[in-house]
This record gives C-alpha cells, sequence and structure tokens, in this order.
C-alpha cells in the first residue's frame, strides 16, 4: 500500500508527516463490519453530458476537486489482531488516479454499469472511488459513471466532488447552492397503527432462476415527476414513498407472500441535513428513519390522497426529531472497549439475528439536483441517476433523482431475490403507482 510519509516534497524539500488519522464514524464502522464480496456495497452515480470531455482537462479538474475536499482522499489504515479502532488515513494525493477512459466501444455503459455494481473500490487506496468516463460509438455525448465504497461516503458526497469538478472544468463557479429545507419542530410522526416489534413485511421473492449469481442487477428508467396542486402539503418524496408502499404491496399480495395482508411495511428513508455549499461535509452525512405503512392502508383501492396526507405527516415529523444516523443502538456497537475483530463478529451476528425485523425496502430521494453540472463545451448533465446497495435481508433499494423536470428512477436489487423480469414488473407497478398520486388522478 502507498504511504506519504516516505515521500519526497516537491522541489527536494523535506517529506511531509505521517497521515492525519480519522477514527471510523459510527456509520463507516457498522459497514465495514457488514462489507460482503458477494454484494459489494457500492454507490453507483452517471452524469449524462450532451458533449465530451476532454480527458486531460477532466483528469486535472478532478484531481483538484479532491485537493479542494482532502476528506475524500482517505484509506484504510492496517491494523492488528489486538486494535480497538478502524482509522482512515488522509492522503496528500491519491494513491491511484480514480479517472479511466474506457475504450470507446459498443456496450461500454452496460460494462461500467454492471462492474459499478459487482465491484468495490478498494478501501486500501485513496480516494475509495472510481470515475469512467464512458463514450459509445452510437451515442452522442458521454457518461460520467462514478462507482463509490459506500464505507467511506455516501451519493450526495460524490455528486459534491462531481460540482466541483464541474466549476474547475469549465471555469465558472456554480451560484451558491440553498441549504436543504429543514421542517419545524413537529410532534412524534403518526405512525401506522402496528405494534412497535411487529415485524415487518419482507419483499417476496420472485424468480431469479436456478442458479442465479449473487450480486445485485439495476434498472433505470425516465419518468415524468408527478404533479401537485398548488399549495399542496405532501412534496414529491411523499409521493415516491406512497407509489413504493403500495408498489411493494401489490408484488406480494401477487406473489402470494403469507402475511402479504397482515404484516406492515417499513420503508427507510435516508435523511440529509448538510448543506451543498463548497463546504459540505464529505463522507457518509446521512441519517436513516423509516416510514411506517399498516397493512390496511395498502389495500387494493385505497384512498390515494388520504393515504399522501397521512404519509406527508410522518416524514415531516420524522425529518425533524434529532435521531443518531444509524439509530441510538448503532453506537453502542463501535465503542472500543473489544478489538476490532471481536465487535465486527458482534455486529454481523446481531445483523443476522435482526434480518426479519430489518426494513421492507429503502426508498432514496435525492431530489432536484442542486448543481448545475456544466463541464463547459461538454455542455450540462441532461440526466442523473443514483443506485443504492439492494443486499439482502432487504434485497431491493428504490433510488431518484430529478433533472430537467425528469425523474429518473433506479431500481436495484439483489439476484438471489429477483430476476430480470421481476424487476421489469416492479418497474411497471411504481409507474403506474406514481402515475396515480399525480394530482390530476386523484
Amino acid at each position: 500500500m502507498a504511504t506519504t510519509q516516505h515521500q519526497r516534497a516537491p522541489g527536494g524539500g523535506q517529506p511531509p508527516g505521517p497521515p492525519v488519522r480519522v477514527p471510523f464514524p459510527v456509520v463507516d464502522e457498522v459497514a465495514r463490519h457488514c462489507a460482503q464480496d458477494a454484494e459489494p456495497s457500492t454507490v453507483h452515480i452517471e452524469i449524462h453530458l450532451p458533449g465530451r470531455v476532454d480527458e486531460e482537462r477532466l483528469r486535472s479538474a478532478f484531481a483538484a476537486a479532491l485537493a479542494r475536499h482532502p476528506r475524500a482522499l482517505m484509506r484504510e489504515r492496517p491494523r492488528g489482531p489486538l486494535a480497538r479502532r478502524c482509522e482512515w488515513e488522509l492522503t496528500e494525493h491519491p494513491d491511484t488516479d480514480p479517472v479511466s477512459f474506457p475504450p470507446c466501444a459498443p456496450g461500454a455503459l452496460e460494462r461500467a454499469r454492471a462492474g459499478a455494481l459487482d465491484r468495490a473500490p478498494a478501501l486500501t487506496a485513496s480516494p475509495p472511488l472510481r470515475l469512467d468516463v464512458v463514450r459509445e460509438p452510437d451515442r452522442e455525448g458521454c457518461v460520467l459513471l462514478f462507482t463509490v465504497h459506500h464505507t467511506a461516503l455516501d451519493g450526495p458526497a460524490c455528486l459534491r466532488l462531481a460540482a466541483t469538478a464541474a466549476e474547475i472544468y469549465s471555469d465558472s463557479p456554480a451560484p451558491p447552492s440553498p441549504a436543504p429545507a429543514r421542517p419545524d419542530a413537529a410532534p412524534l410522526p403518526r405512525q401506522a397503527r402496528t405494534p412497535a416489534l411487529a415485524r415487518p413485511a419482507q419483499v417476496a421473492p420472485g424468480s431469479p432462476g436456478p442458479a442465479p449469481v449473487p450480486g445485485n442487477a439495476m434498472l433505470l428508467a425516465e419518468l415524468p415527476v408527478p404533479r401537485r396542486e398548488s399549495g399542496a402539503l405532501y412534496t414529491v418524496n411523499d409521493q415516491l414513498m406512497v407509489a413504493t408502499a403500495l408498489t411493494v404491496s401489490d408484488w406480494n399480495r401477487a406473489q402470494g407472500a403469507p402475511g402479504a395482508d397482515r404484516r406492515p411495511l417499513r420503508i427507510t428513508m435516508p435523511v440529509d441535513d448538510r448543506t451543498r455549499g463548497p463546504e459540505m461535509p464529505i463522507g457518509n452525512g446521512t441519517r436513516l428513519v423509516e416510514v411506517g405503512f399498516a397493512a390496511a392502508e395498502l389495500t387494493p383501492g385505497t384512498d390515494v390522497a388520504a393515504l399522501l396526507r397521512t404519509t406527508a405527516e410522518r416524514t415531516r415529523a420524522l425529518k425533524a426529531q434529532p435521531r443518531p444516523q444509524l439509530g441510538h443502538g448503532a453506537g453502542l456497537l463501535t465503542v472500543p472497549l473489544l478489538p476490532v475483530a471481536a465487535r465486527a463478529a458482534l455486529t454481523r451476528g446481531l445483523r443476522v439475528a435482526a434480518g426479519p425485523w430489518t426494513s421492507t425496502t429503502l426508498l432514496s430521494n435525492i431530489g432536484r439536483i442542486p448543481y448545475p453540472l456544466d463541464f463547459g463545451d461538454a455542455g450540462r448533465a441532461t440526466a442523473v441517476w443514483f443506485s443504492a446497495p439492494a443486499r439482502m435481508p432487504r434485497g431491493l433499494t428504490f433510488t431518484t433523482a430529478s433533472t430537467g423536470g425528469r425523474l429518473h428512477l433506479a431500481l436495484r436489487w439483489s439476484r438471489t431475490l429477483l430476476g430480470e423480469r421481476d424487476g421489469a414488473r416492479l418497474l411497471d407497478l411504481f409507474t403506474r403507482h406514481l402515475a396515480a398520486t399525480s394530482s390530476e388522478a386523484i
């Protein structure tokens, strides 16, 4: 592994000191303990540009962006068997060049997408991400495809890096980004009327095939943003939440899942309170909350308008309530009373034991992309897709972002749970239920 303390300083001066060490935050350590090679924990991001970027200019711009956000220049520090902490080392420069330009060839984008799901960047080399600039002979423009190790970074943090690189590449600083809107203090959410310890429904298995290959698969779609009446109390995020709940409920019912009409659904929703400007903290910065739905709320013929209002009350209150990123119990797993190896084994064991109580699915709505992502002569982004890991026991995630008035949806699933046809059926269900939340349909 490359180290910075033995490198010569520019101009022949004294070498720099040892790398700065940063203890793993709770989110990073729990993710590190639960990492699996069979289902890599990667975040995939692709930014579509109408033109093609210059190779050297982009490499230079991205290197400068990393220098402006030095927290991204990290690698996992080696540790002994009795070490009590996981630590990041912050490096002055990348250990390896994260930018690559695969050959311009047919099918290059599909191969890059598959690589983003199947191969996580190494945590032992700085930075823990890679950027493939994908071009195809029959496709105009190019795609900037990021693969991020979710132990180290999340999607919004990587998007901030991309935005900084765009500003440097185009030599046109972007206007200030608005801070995320935070709801006023609110009472505890009116959750579904189900026992607090009730086991939630899980996504019913589909037809993954006789010998499914481990890992994730993905389906991308571009949809219209559902309309809302002026002054509506619910948001597009609430419409997405309702569409997700109805989709999974319909799917489970059609698959004949045991308890499909009795078990509640719980949908994990990341909440990000960070500023979007150049000072945005880089790392895993979202906190996870769970939105509950009683089975009785998701029956065929449900009153969608009423469900939207109820969901809005729940999500607004959950966003306003202070809460640790992974809840109050996760921090106990990372207290350095035991060696890291012992805590890792305990964390993995608890994850398996808690599998039946894991939330049904995850909906991660990035919302309207807050940056122009203007790459000068290569143009502004015309579409941005994200996808979040879909490891078992959830096995299914919905990730959305909007650009240019269009909604970009990534449906990602575990190949041990669902097959390609199952993904297409789920997309059809989601499209139909999202359209049903539009003000024109209510």
